[in-house]
C-alpha cells in the first residue's frame, strides 16, 4: 500500500495515548501493518489490548514515562492520542514539553485518509454497522480500500480491513468535531440526533455541526430520508427515497428485499444481520456502492456474508433462551434495539440489562431513557459507567429507575449482575450498553449453555 502523506508516515515509531481505544488501535493496527513499531499506554487492560499485545503492539498500563520504550525520541516519533485523556496525564505532558510531535488521532485519521478517494460514514447512531458493511463491499469487490473502522467487523475480527489505498473509508466521528478533519469525496449521514452535550451544550449545536461536516464533502453526499440536507441522494427502507428498500420479507428468519436505485433495482438483496435498523444501514452502504460503479452481483453477495460487528445487535441461543448484546448507550439505539427484539421475538418476555454511559449522558436524557426502557417487561439498571467523568451529584441508577415505568426493574452493580440475571423470568435476554458490560457476555453465554 503506498500512501501519500510523507510528513505522517516518516517516523519510526508511533505512540499512542489511550491505545485501548476503538478508534485508535485501528490506527495502531494501519502503522504496524506498513511496518512502523507501535507502542502505547492504556489506563485499562482488555480483551482488544490483549490482542494488540499478541500483534507485536507494545502497550502498558501504568502512567509513567519511565515505561516509555528507550528508542523514542521527539525526530523519530509521532505521538497520538484521544481527547478523552485527562489534561494532568504524566507521560502526555512529557512528550508536550520535550518538543515531541504530538496529534489527535482525528488529526492523524484525517491526514492519511486526504491524498485518497475518502468515504466518511457519520452519524449518532448507525456508523459503525455502516462503515463495516461498505468496507466490508468493497473489499469483496476488491476494490483498493482501506476502512477505519469504530468496532470489531466478525468477518475480518478487526477494526480495520486491509485492501489498497486508492480508497478509503473512515468512520466520522461527532465526537470533539472530529469528524471535520476528513476530507471527504461521498459521505453517509446516518442520524443527527442530539448527544455528547458534555462536548457541544445545546443539542441545535450537534445539529450545526453535522451540516458542518456535510459541507465538506466534496462530490455527494447520502443521507437517511428526513434528514434536512441538501442536494443529497436519500436512502430508506419504505420510505420513497432516491434508494429505497421495499418488498420486505423475512425467510429463514433473515430479512430478503428489493431495493430501488437512481439506476435501475436490484432484487432478492439478503442481510444476515436482525433489525429494521439495519437494513437501513445495508441500503445505506448499497447506495454509495452503486454510485461508486460496484457491480450488483458483487453487491448482493457482500452482504449476504457480512455477519455483523462485535456488540451490534450479537445473538446467541441456547436450551430455548435468546440473548442478544448490543452497544445502544443512546435512547434511539436503545429504541431500535428493544423494536427489533420485539419484531423477531414477538409475545416473548424481554429482559433488558442496561448500563447507563456517562453522567451528562444520563442526566440530558434522562427522560428519553425513561420512556425506552419501560418498553421492556423487566430491567436491571447497572451502576452509571463514568468513562472519563466524574459523578454529578443526584444524578445515580436509582435516580433513573424512578423514570421508568416497569413493575420489575432493579438496580445492580456489574459484579452481581449475572447472580441478579439468574433470579429473572425471561425468553429473551438484552445487555445493552457502552461501558464495561460487554465483560459479563461471556459468562452469559457459558451460564445459558450450562442451563
Amino acid at each position: 500500500m503506498e500512501f501519500i502523506i510523507r510528513n505522517i508516515l516518516d517516523k519510526i515509531y508511533y505512540y499512542f495515548i489511550g491505545a485501548g481505544g476503538i478508534g485508535m488501535s485501528a490506527l495502531e493496527r494501519f502503522f504496524k501493518s506498513i511496518g512502523k513499531e507501535v507502542a502505547g499506554y492504556d489506563k485499562t487492560q482488555t480483551e482488544l489490548t490483549t490482542e494488540l499485545i499478541a500483534e507485536g503492539i507494545d502497550i502498558h498500563f501504568e502512567d509513567n514515562i519511565e515505561l516509555i520504550p528507550a528508542g523514542i525520541n521527539p525526530k523519530n516519533t509521532l505521538v497520538i492520542y484521544t481527547p478523552a485523556v485527562p489534561k494532568d496525564h504524566s507521560e502526555l505532558n512529557y512528550f508536550l514539553v520535550n518538543d515531541f510531535k504530538v496529534m489527535k488521532r482525528s488529526e492523524v485519521l484525517g491526514e492519511i485518509t486526504k491524498h485518497t478517494y475518502n468515504i466518511g460514514v457519520a452519524g449518532t447512531h448507525g456508523k459503525t454497522t455502516t462503515s463495516s458493511i461498505l468496507g466490508h463491499i468493497l473489499k469483496v469487490a476488491n476494490v483498493e480500500c482501506t476502512a477505519f473502522l469504530g468496532g470489531i467487523a466478525e468477518n475480518y475480527d478487526s477494526n480495520i480491513i486491509l485492501n489498497g489505498s486508492k480508497y478509503t473509508v473512515a468512520e466520522a466521528d461527532e465526537f470533539d468535531r472530529s469528524f471535520l478533519r476528513l476530507s471527504p469525496k461521498l459521505a453517509i449521514i446516518t442520524s443527527d440526533d442530539a448527544d455528547h452535550l458534555d462536548i457541544y451544550g445545546e443539542r441545535d449545536e450537534v445539529k450545526k455541526s453535522f451540516q458542518e461536516f456535510a459541507a465538506i464533502v466534496e462530490e455527494k453526499l447520502f443521507v437517511h430520508k428526513g434528514l434536512p440536507f441538501d442536494g443529497a441522494f436519500t436512502y430508506g427502507v419504505d420510505l420513497d427515497a432516491d434508494y429505497d428498500g421495499h418488498n420486505v420479507r423475512i425467510i429463514d428468519g433473515h430479512y430478503v428485499f428489493d431495493v430501488k436505485t437512481p439506476n435501475g433495482s436490484l432484487t432478492d438483496v439478503g442481510i444476515l444481520l436482525p433489525g429494521h435498523h439495519n437494513m437501513e444501514n445495508a441500503v445505506a452502504a448499497l447506495a454509495v456502492a452503486d454510485y461508486m460503479g460496484v457491480p450488483h452481483d458483487k453487491i448482493k453477495e457482500a452482504l449476504s456474508t457480512f455477519v455483523g460487528v462485535k456488540r451490534r445487535f450479537n445473538r446467541f441461543e441456547a436450551n430455548g433462551k435468546i440473548y442478544i448484546d448490543d452497544y445502544a448507550h443512546h435512547p434511539t439505539e436503545l429504541n431500535a434495539a428493544i423494536r427489533s427484539v420485539r419484531e423477531l421475538y414477538p409475545g416473548k418476555k424481554v429482559l433488558g440489562v442496561f448500563q447507563p454511559h456517562l453522567f451528562t449522558r444520563t442526566r440530558d436524557f434522562a427522560e428519553e431513557f425513561g420512556q425506552s426502557l419501560s418498553q421492556l417487561d423487566s430491567l436491571i439498571l447497572l451502576d452509571i459507567y463514568p468513562a472519563r467523568e466524574l459523578p454529578i451529584e443526584g444524578i445515580t441508577s436509582n435516580w433513573l429507575l424512578e423514570k421508568v415505568n416497569l413493575n420489575e426493574k432493579i438496580v445492580s452493580s456489574l459484579e452481581d449482575s449475572l447472580a441478579n440475571i439468574k433470579k429473572q423470568d425471561f425468553d429473551v435476554l438484552l445487555t445493552v450498553g457502552a461501558g464495561n458490560i460487554d465483560t459479563i457476555v461471556k459468562p452469559i453465554k457459558e451460564w445459558l449453555s450450562e442451563a
